[in-house]
């Protein structure tokens, strides 16, 4: 794990904006990581995250906050191979991308969609803890780092639309009984 994650218990769980909101589509600001305001935000993330089944991410622009701040957490999930556990980041930038592999995605703000989008499969990133402002670097692969590259674009105002090749990516989401 990344960081101490008690500090954020017992966030509040906020709305998740749509497509086409145009916080969605703006680049975020970079945040003070030591900032309250910011560490309160880290909190709502992650409870709106943990009561949506299936969800691996949530980044600040999908709660209608246009700034540089996400959370992910594949543990668990089938497609992981290496797993951080849960952990939030500020002012993240990918430093190292390699291994590109297509992959399917989809997104609580594009909810009827998903699409194919072919990222790094191996990646380096640093960011900044919230509330104490500690910078790290991440390295991960797979499925984890995958979230990670998805919630980074949607701090710099991309969707996982705005990746794929062409209409014959993009597939209706499937719902399971």
């Amino acid at each position: 794990m990344i960081g101490n994650l008690s500090r954020f218990e017992g966030g509040r769980v906020l709305p998740v904006v749509r497509a086409p909101d145009p916080v969605l589509a703006g680049d975020g600001e970079t945040v003070d990581p030591t900032d309250p305001v910011v560490v309160r935000l880290a909190a709502d993330l992650i409870a709106t995250m943990r009561v949506a089944p299936g969800c691996v991410g949530l980044a600040a622009p999908q709660v209608g906050v246009g700034v540089r701040l996400f959370v992910v957490d594949v543990t668990g999930h089938p497609k992981a191979v290496t797993t951080h556990g849960a952990f939030v980041l500020a002012n993240a930038e990918l430093v190292e991308a390699s291994r590109w592999r297509p992959g399917r995605e989809g997104c609580m703000s594009v909810p009827d969609l998903t699409g194919d989008v072919k990222r790094a499969t191996r990646i380096v990133v640093n960011g900044e803890l919230p509330g104490t402002g500690a910078k790290v670097s991440i390295t991960t692969d797979a499925f984890e780092a995958r979230a990670v590259q998805h919630e980074i674009d949607h701090c710099a105002g991309k969707l996982f639309l705005d990746r794929v090749s062409g209409a014959h990516a993009v597939y209706p989401r499937q719902t399971y009984l």
